[in-house]
């Protein structure tokens, strides 16, 4: 597949993960509180699905392994909202078929992990444990919102999820200038914004309360 396919294919991802911080922020700003939106992981859900195929395509493990890692999160939110279910059956189906395949694809031919992702040659040792990190870090945050919504038993996007955002954000811009990925570097360079945005209305709701 063409470079600029490739690269188009990881905008389109990137330009969802965008669309929904925007999303986020401007209903936040209209409620004068962090709130979490549907559309924000429905957005998250369809751009997983993107950014991990460009992540394969770039034979690039710390993109692809960061959204298979959200992915459950996603759904779950959407569960939260009663949105999961109002979506077309067809469409959950797909949804959830994707890591499943992965999963039996990477199992029956470890090979290609191997040999295409871990030992890629563009990128040394050092910046591959990096990046995964950075993705770790980045991922996590849905990890922590995850296990906060769980105990409120409701969809929510707490302080720690923005500063964690904010810590991974910064670790991924440090990989994407190595790796010279515009998609990583158009992100994570506006993305920075948002998250410090919201740790500000955070910070202003509970010092209003």
């Amino acid at each position: 597949m063409s470079h600029w396919l490739i690269y188009a294919l990881g905008f389109a991802a990137q330009l969802l993960f965008f669309s929904r911080t925007l999303v986020q922020w401007f209903q936040s700003e209209r409620a004068g509180k962090v709130v979490s939106p549907i559309l924000y992981w429905q957005f998250s859900l369809l751009a997983a699905v993107l950014m991990f195929t460009y992540g394969i395509l770039r034979n690039d493990l710390a993109i692809a392994a960061g959204q298979l890692l959200t992915y459950a999160v996603y759904v779950r939110n959407l569960q939260f909202k009663g949105a999961w279910r109002s979506m077309p059956l067809l469409l959950r189906l797909l949804f959830l078929a994707l890591p499943v395949a992965v999963i039996a694809w990477v199992a029956w031919q470890p090979q290609i992990l191997w040999e295409q992702l871990l030992q890629n040659e563009d990128i040394p040792g050092f910046w591959l444990w990096w990046g995964l990190l950075a993705q770790v870090v980045f991922t996590f945050r849905f990890v922590f919102q995850w296990m906060v919504s769980e105990r409120k038993k409701t969809s929510e996007l707490p302080l720690g999820f923005w500063l964690i955002s904010a810590c991974g954000s910064l670790m991924i811009l440090a990989y994407a200038l190595f790796r010279k990925d515009p998609v990583l570097l158009a992100s994570h360079s506006l993305g920075i914004f948002l998250y410090l945005r919201n740790i500000r209305l955070h910070l202003a709701q509970k010092k209003a309360s």
